[in-house]
């Protein structure tokens, strides 16, 4: 990016940023650039981080995980266990209500965790332990399980996926197939729908009824004060124009800045780099394992051998100090992030061969959807479709917008009826770090998993023993995880990369946790 057109971009802010939602002049408003517009209102129908995002300002958890993502209580005040580990009581704290000023009891708590569970993959692996959720009184609940799950609190904490937020019982009476339209939380923040405008601005109040936790904020977990009396999401899909808005002021937050541009911003005068969380995120090429060569481990397995983590990674990202190679499906630099399995992962091409041969592959043609819209993804499609011509593989990129690219890649058709053969994304380190919450290293065999659908059941057992391990035989039960994983391959892992937030120099209090939240921060 030419700094002649971040400096000719200074004009248009004023153009983006003219639909302004009237204030009392002493309101303190946080205006941000959101990474993507909101669209889906309902965090447990949709997974996407925008709407987990507002889900984490307006909805609250019965736990929530820490900077170390850990689970706290939040909506719970406290709790205990059986000896045997099959029973749990749940206390919701004082001080819970709807932002409509109904009081939160457990007839509110149970239908949505039920709800959740139904839907979510961390909450579907609670389910298939649980006998019975019922409410004991109006502020406590009960869990009974069939079997100890040492995951049950971090799962209740979960912030990937769907995540189990409490909801209104009312709102849950409708078709269960179908989103929730309302917006009726008990969070620190009240959506402003009369002020929503699709495309440009998203509002929320500070909900000036909420009781927050005495205990000092820490990630997702502790007092969630709203310091702001509103948060803007204003949309600037121009990554120039979002650059000169900060610059000048007219924004205070930009959530995701062009990793081109961060240099430059970095070296302004009022405006400061920080990063999110301690974890980087990861980057992967999913491969289609419905379908041949890719329902055959030994193709999948054939990309580690072509596939170069440094060529792909500095396309994507450029300069090094942004990213890093990483063979660790688990993470590396997090408490589960081994590479053991992965040693001899680098490109040699005779053996890749062989691995395609022995697979059946020869040479039929691999459809691979990409998109130029997210740059990054654009960049690394291109260098590892190059790969795999060097390799004697027939690729042929399907180059769209990213909806449309987004959209095929949950087809499962043929790819010569609108499915695909493999594509490049990337995922947050807090939810790839956990054999729980990675939703790539998912291989059960009902579809339902992440796209790519490859089904194992050997690791799933493997997989289930880690989450059922106790503390001694934890790191035992991992290395055999991630062993097979290296060999079976559900994904290329391609590297990590660090995306900073870009903020105002006078914009305290932004947190380190695994989803931009907007309590806490606070603006001079």
């Amino acid at each position: 990016m030419s700094i002649g057109r971040l400096i000719a971009c200074l004009t248009l802010t004023s153009v983006v940023l003219f639909a302004t939602v009237p204030a009392q002049a002493d309101t303190k408003v946080l205006r941000v650039v959101p990474h993507a517009d909101l669209t889906q209102l309902d965090p447990v129908f949709a997974s996407i981080v925008i709407t987990r995002e507002y889900g984490l300002l307006i909805y609250e958890e019965l736990f929530a995980w820490d900077s170390k993502l850990q689970p706290r209580p939040q909506m719970v005040d406290s709790w205990t266990t059986a000896p045997d580990g099959l029973t749990w009581r749940f206390t919701l704290r004082d001080g819970l209500k709807f932002h409509d000023g109904q009081a939160v009891t457990t007839t509110d708590v149970v239908p949505s965790l039920q709800r959740w569970m139904a839907r979510d993959l961390v909450g579907a692996k609670v389910r298939a332990v649980l006998t019975s959720i019922d409410p004991v009184n109006a502020r406590t609940l009960e869990l009974r399980l069939d079997k100890p799950y040492p995951n049950l609190l971090f799962a209740l904490g979960s912030a990937i996926g769907q995540i189990p937020v409490i909801m209104r019982a009312t709102d849950l009476q409708g078709d269960p197939s179908k989103p929730i339209t309302t917006s009726i939380g008990s969070g620190p923040f009240r959506f402003n729908a009369g002020a929503r405008i699709s495309g440009a601005i998203t509002v929320f109040d500070r909900n000036s009824d909420y009781v927050p936790r005495a205990e000092p904020a820490d990630g997702l977990s502790g007092g969630r004060l709203a310091r702001v009396d509103r948060v803007e999401w204003r949309v600037i899909p121009d990554a120039a124009t979002a650059a000169a808005a900060l610059q000048n002021g007219e924004v205070d937050i930009w959530e995701q800045p062009a990793l081109d541009l961060v240099p430059l911003l970095s070296q302004k005068p009022g405006v400061r780099i920080q990063r999110l969380t301690d974890l980087s995120n990861q980057t992967m090429v999913r491969p289609n394992s419905l379908f041949p060569p890719f329902n055959n481990p030994k193709a999948r397995l054939a990309l580690s051998y072509i596939v170069s983590q440094a060529d792909v990674m500095a396309a994507g990202f450029g300069d090094e100090k942004f990213w890093k190679p990483c063979n660790a499906y688990f993470i590396c630099g997090g408490p589960y992030g081994t590479e053991v399995g992965t040693e001899d992962f680098k490109p040699d091409l005779a053996k890749a061969k062989t691995l395609l041969a022995e697979a059946g592959y020869h040479g039929e043609t691999l459809v691979f959807p990409s998109t130029h819209e997210i740059a990054w993804i654009g960049h690394m499609a291109e260098v590892v479709a190059d790969e795999m011509k060097q390799a004697g593989m027939n690729v042929d990129i399907v180059w769209a917008d990213w909806g449309t690219t987004a959209a095929r890649q949950t087809n499962q058709n043929p790819p010569s009826a609108g499915g695909w053969n493999m594509f490049v994304t990337g995922a947050s380190g807090p939810t790839m770090h956990h054999p729980l919450t990675n939703l790539g290293t998912n291989m059960s065999c009902d579809r339902r998993n992440f796209a790519g659908w490859p089904c194992d059941e050997h690791a799933e057992a493997l997989r289930q023993a880690f989450l059922e391990a106790g503390e001694a035989d934890r790191s035992a039960a991992l290395e055999r995880l991630h062993r097979y994983l290296a060999q079976v391959q559900p994904y290329r892992v391609l590297g990590q990369y660090d995306q900073p937030v870009a903020l105002r120099a006078n914009v305290t209090g932004l947190l380190t946790s695994p989803v931009i939240v907007y309590w806490n921060i606070d603006k001079n």
